[in-house]
């Protein structure tokens, strides 16, 4: 078995849990990928520069950021720099042999880059220019693989390869998604809520099980924000040949070995038929 976990970087996800419980799977044999974001982390290097994060949202009501050029440095730093490194060095400490990547690495992540995004501002769509992000076309499963059967633990982040050479941001929830597709994997995606909740305010809501499209519909309806994003990623690495999605907490106990055993909001290939 194959698991891509994709650990998220909000403030309040805390990564040690699943890095353990990454080392302890590869330990019994099961080849993991880590994917991770690091929003909090691009947002403090902007903010300790001066510089004020902007996220917009787009005519479909999903949030992303943002990236012009000073914002794309930055993110590089902070992203393939202290995320990645300090992911890379937990799992070391946990016996667990991992390289880090980003996208650029290898061709990793690749496809063309989108100068202009469609967002919605005031209730009015209207298009931004010079934005520095893309869309991923490609993944470069041979590199995984070798570094899977060589016994390490691979460890992506963006920013991806554009088509005209230029390193852009990409979502890291796509990221993952393309790369559980990719390998015919179990997609974990570790946020800091315990899954979809239909109510967003009450975790008792948390929806388990989506199989069917009328599931799926209700699942799209309930979540808001940037778990739009990960519920649109689920839908993409299904359809790309994922062998199931599950978006749980981060900070469960053994967070990840807890979402393959049912916890969390599990989607299956039924619910985009």
């Amino acid at each position: 078995m194959t698991v891509v976990v994709k650990i998220g970087g909000a403030r309040a996800v805390e990564p040690k849990g699943a890095l353990a419980d990454v080392a302890a799977l590869v330990a019994e044999g099961t080849d993991v990928v880590v994917v991770h974001g690091g929003s909090t982390a691009v947002d403090d290097a902007l903010e300790r520069m001066g510089i004020e994060p902007e996220y917009v949202e787009t005519p479909s009501g999903v949030v992303g950021r943002f990236t012009d050029v000073e914002t794309m440095d930055v993110f590089k730093m902070a992203m393939a720099g202290r995320v990645n490194t300090d992911l890379v060095t937990g799992l070391q400490n946990e016996g667990c042999d991992a390289v880090g990547l980003s996208g650029v690495d290898g061709g990793l992540l690749t496809g063309p880059r989108k100068s202009a995004v469609r967002v919605l501002e005031d209730g009015k769509k209207k298009i931004r220019r010079g934005d520095h992000s893309g869309s991923i076309q490609s993944v470069n499963g041979d590199l995984l693989e070798t570094l899977l059967d060589g016994g390490y633990t691979p460890v992506a982040s963006p920013p991806m390869l554009a088509d005209d050479g230029v390193a852009v941001n990409t979502d890291a929830d796509r990221a993952s998604a393309a790369i559980a597709a990719e390998l015919d994997a179990t997609l974990v995606s570790l946020t800091d809520v315990a899954g979809v909740y239909r109510d967003p305010d009450d975790p008792s809501t948390v929806i388990n099980d989506v199989d069917t499209p009328d599931a799926y519909e209700e699942l799209k309806s309930a979540a808001e924000g940037f778990m739009g994003r990960k519920v649109m990623a689920a839908a993409e690495a299904l359809e790309g040949g994922a062998a199931r999605v599950v978006i749980a907490d981060a900070n469960a106990e053994s967070p990840i070995r807890s979402a393959l055993d049912g916890g969390g909001t599990h989607i299956t290939s039924g619910a985009i038929e």
